[in-house]
């Protein structure tokens, strides 16, 4: 006999697991040295990055639980991020808690709120998708990690920021897409597609 009471039988329609056990997995190797570097953000060293990582995590946990409240109301450019001297202890959890936020299918349906933006339950978690891909792909470039993503997961990302022919600025959202070649491995052509060039250096 199955015990399991749970009224929330549908499958999610992303798994957003992965892309946070990534971002996680880079962390043990940020000694505070790195702190300061530079990242593929103009704006942020890897302070900030680590910072932004933190509030788009439980941003993004909030909208998927559709605990609309300070966290999912603050747009991500309002201020530079704030790191905090917990982040070692306090990021991992976020990371985890986000993705067991978006395991539940009610999180993709309605509307929800992130980033001070009202939009659908399904869009919502595509965007978080996409900001640990590629997020994480920022941190791992500037702390000199490798970094891999999932074929489904940058196909997700893909789909989210290609231009659409009726709004080639993308609303203002991301920046111009970086020319990578059509031959070029996915993960580049998605990292180009998100205004970041795939070989950017932190020396550069």
């Amino acid at each position: 006999m199955n015990d399991d009471t749970s009224t929330d039988t549908a499958a999610p329609v992303l798994d957003l697991g992965p892309a946070a056990r990534r971002v996680a997995g880079l962390l043990d190797a940020i000694d505070d040295s790195r702190l300061d570097g530079p990242t593929p953000c103009p704006d942020y060293a890897v302070r900030h990055l680590l910072g932004h990582l933190t509030g788009l995590a439980t941003a993004f946990r909030d909208a998927a639980r559709k605990d609309l409240g300070a966290s999912t109301a603050l747009p991500p450019d309002s201020a530079l991020p704030v790191l905090e001297e917990d982040w070692r202890e306090v990021l991992p959890r976020r990371l985890a808690e986000v993705a067991a936020a978006w395991r539940s299918a009610d999180a993709w349906t309605g509307m929800t709120r992130a980033g001070g933006v009202e939009l659908p339950g399904e869009v919502a978690g595509a965007v978080a998708l996409d900001e640990l891909v590629i997020h994480g792909w920022d941190l791992a470039r500037s702390t000199g990690q490798p970094y891999e993503a999932g074929e489904a997961d940058l196909r997700t990302c893909a789909a989210l920021l290609a231009p659409a022919d009726d709004e080639p600025d993308r609303g203002g959202i991301f920046g111009p897409p970086v020319p990578v070649p059509d031959d070029a491995p996915l993960l580049d052509r998605v990292i180009g597609l998100s205004g970041r060039r795939p070989d950017w250096r932190p020396e550069d």
